[in-house]
């Protein structure tokens, strides 16, 4: 199948419309119809452009097929919301999610040596690009652990020296940089971290019309972390992005903004606290409505008030 089969965008005009018009389009991730529906919900209120986007993990634990049907099911504004796979790690899997009918594949070399890097990207871009399915590359190493397929120790930064060839060499469409932002609910050691605007100010330089793309930028609101361990949680010392900073980083070029763990804060949060003030309640409908409530929410405040995507379409 083909993403123009559905009622999906082309992720590449989606970025450059926003580059080009100073906001960013958010990826937000899902899992299952409640997490699917709780975007398109956000979506549908602040009249966004919004990237569905599906992690290998996510894929597998959804399965393509039924991944499908779920997308053909809950159709939308045609031409308004992509369909992207995030981090997949290797040609198979992009080719995968491309025969599946994603608008767009992110092919994550980052953790290869430079020239594998490029060579793997381009492969994957002379597949994609026959289709008009755009392709995302990534330079420089983000820290931290977003699933069991991305995940790593250490962190590098995009060197702005290496954009330019990296670019032409991949024919990417855009390009995720590394420039102090990592994977999961632990982003910061104190609130003072400040991301390297410097690095991200020359990489625009020096790739103009490259739509860029900030991962591991979630805002993680401590509501969701305090409601979480009063209701029977334990997580310490999670800390986000200040939206200050992704604004910034949006001024910069910056056109697709992933958000993956506010969405998880947000969920399990609204679970908690259902269970454990209606400990009489064992529908799950009941919970995770509450849930996928909550989760729109979110989407919705980070939509308005981070991205600058609303009222787009």
């Amino acid at each position: 199948m083909h993403y123009s089969d559905f009622w999906l965008a082309n992720t590449k005009n989606l970025l450059k419309r926003a580059m080009r018009d100073g906001y960013a389009v958010p990826a937000f991730n899902f899992y299952n119809t409640e997490t699917l529906t709780a975007i398109l919900n956000a979506a549908q209120i602040t009249q966004s452009p919004v990237i569905l986007a599906v992690s290998e993990s996510a894929l597998e634990y959804m399965g393509g097929e039924m991944l499908m049907g779920m997308i053909r099911g809950a159709e939308y504004k045609r031409g308004q919301i992509a369909l992207h796979l995030d981090h997949g790690h290797s040609f198979e899997v992009c080719k995968y999610a491309t025969d599946l009918g994603f608008s767009s594949v992110m092919f994550d070399g980052s953790a290869l040596p430079l020239s594998k890097n490029i060579s793997e990207s381009r492969r994957v871009a002379d597949y994609v690009h026959k289709i008009n399915v755009s392709l995302e590359t990534e330079l420089g190493i983000l820290a931290g652990t977003e699933d069991k397929n991305t995940t790593a120790k250490n962190h590098s930064y995009t060197d702005p020296d290496l954009v330019k060839d990296f670019v032409k060499q991949t024919q990417t469409d855009s390009l995720a940089v590394a420039i102090g932002t990592s994977h999961g609910a632990y982003k910061r050691k104190n609130t003072n971290e400040t991301l390297r605007f410097d690095i991200l100010e020359q990489i625009a330089k020096n790739i103009p019309n490259t739509p860029l793309v900030l991962h591991g930028a979630s805002n993680i609101p401590q509501k969701y972390v305090n409601q979480i361990n009063k209701f029977g949680g334990d997580i310490k010392n999670a800390r986000g992005i200040s939206p200050a900073q992704i604004r910034c980083a949006i001024s910069l070029h910056v056109a697709k903004v992933n958000v993956d763990s506010d969405s998880r804060f947000a969920f399990t949060a609204a679970i908690r606290k259902t269970l454990a003030t209606k400990p009489d309640i064992f529908d799950p409908r009941f919970y995770l409505n509450a849930a996928r409530e909550e989760m729109t929410k979110n989407c919705i405040d980070e939509i308005q008030n981070i991205m600058g995507s609303g009222y787009k379409i």
